[in-house]
């Protein structure tokens, strides 16, 4: 007894199993996915990391990239307080915390703390000392990462580090054209830590 012929169906059912299996079979022969880029950072290296390294960041500029506060804090016996910036930066990968301390000359500094005064602990400072303060420049800014974000994702953006230095815990990758160090351990981001690039070329 002879078998019926193959229909259309059935022939229309078998490329649809073959395209399946050659698709399943590319996934699994595929490399590892390149890993993704910190597209907020690409901004910031123009934006806050390269006018920093140039000793040109203000804090107005800092401001505009990042809501944030002022806080004074006071620092051990015969040191002056520190004036601060915090704020919080949200991305795709997380919520980074920022803490960048903003340059006070003597005078300033003194009349500063004449006005709010200074107490044992770190106090906020009105939202609208932001404003007073906005031409003054900022020495050093901080960014801790958050939990997981991989350290490859901040070579892709920013190309590989020019030195990777021994840390006692992980090590520390340095870009001395963005006065900028990366703490990293165990192949994840930890902190960045961005200065004026002449303090990395002594």
């Amino acid at each position: 007894m002879s078998k019926p012929p193959l229909r259309l169906q059935h022939w229309l059912l078998f490329a649809l199993l073959a395209g399946l299996f050659f698709a399943w079979g590319a996934w699994l022969m595929r490399g590892p996915q390149a890993p993704a880029p910190l597209r907020w950072l690409t901004d910031w290296q123009t934006q806050v990391l390269q006018p920093l390294a140039e000793e040109r960041l203000s804090l107005a500029a800092l401001s505009a990239q990042l809501e944030g506060e002022l806080w004074l804090q006071p620092q051990g016996q015969g040191q002056d307080p520190r004036l601060l910036y915090r704020g919080s930066l949200p991305a795709q990968e997380g919520l980074w915390q920022l803490q960048a301390e903003v340059h006070l000359s003597s005078t300033e500094r003194a009349s500063l703390v004449q006005a709010v005064g200074v107490t044992r602990d770190e106090q906020p400072l009105g939202p609208q000392m932001v404003g007073q303060l906005a031409r003054q420049a900022v020495d050093v800014l901080e960014l801790t990462a958050p939990a997981g974000v991989l350290a490859e994702r901040l070579a892709v953006t920013l190309g590989h580090p020019r030195l990777r230095l021994p840390l006692d815990e992980g090590e520390a990758w340095v870009y001395p054209q963005l006065g900028l160090t990366v703490r990293v351990q165990d192949d994840v981001l930890l902190t960045l830590r961005v200065v004026p690039k002449r303090a990395l070329q002594r």
